[in-house]
């Protein structure tokens, strides 16, 4: 039997990352939408996507989610909004994040929508920088041990990995390359 990731549909990008895990599975487990917190208990992987962050948020704690995500044994894979939710401490206090990653984000950290950009950005683990596309994304202020860096911009940390969870301030499921959906399926099976 093998990975069985599931993507958190309450909000966000969930469609492009079932294709992208799908993608990086080839073949070699199954993806699923994660609407219910009865959903949660039988994953490997759980993927919070990008999307509105204080919308999340409350969406989780509406379906009674939260708990099942604090508890949840598995690696977690956080794009941009999703990157806000796993610290244990954000700069909005709207957000009560699940503090799955020791580490503190700065929400909408490069600006408005209109500041969203792309950049190449070098990544630990891979052999050629990954171009990420920045939407209103988070940026990481501090990390605290057992918070490796994976990634850095000139305005701060963009990537970081933390047991078998994941967290990236930008949209790695836009664009057709999963090798950061590898990388954390990797490191899912060597962690699990």
């Amino acid at each position: 039997m093998g990975v069985r990731i599931g993507v958190l549909a309450l909000q966000g990008d969930v469609s492009e990352h079932i294709l992208a895990f799908r993608h990086a599975l080839d073949g070699a487990g199954g993806v699923t939408a994660v609407r219910h917190a009865g959903d949660i208990a039988d994953l490997d992987g759980l993927a919070i996507p990008g999307g509105e962050s204080t919308t999340i948020c409350r969406l989780v704690d509406k379906n009674a989610m939260r708990r099942p995500i604090e508890t949840f044994e598995g690696g977690i894979f956080a794009t941009c909004a999703g990157m806000v939710l796993v610290a244990v401490a954000v700069d909005d206090p709207r957000i009560t994040p699940l503090g799955h990653i020791d580490m503190t984000v700065e929400r909408n950290a490069f600006g408005r929508q209109r500041e969203s950009f792309e950049a190449d950005v070098p990544i630990t683990g891979l052999d050629a920088p990954f171009h990420a596309v920045f939407i209103r994304a988070p940026a990481v202020t501090r990390v605290g041990p057992g918070t490796t860096v994976l990634g850095s911009v000139d305005r701060g940390i963009v990537a970081v990995r933390s047991g078998p969870h994941m967290a990236l301030a930008f949209h790695p499921e836009l664009g057709g390359d999963t090798r950061l959906h590898c990388m954390f399926l990797e490191h899912l099976q060597d962690t699990g």
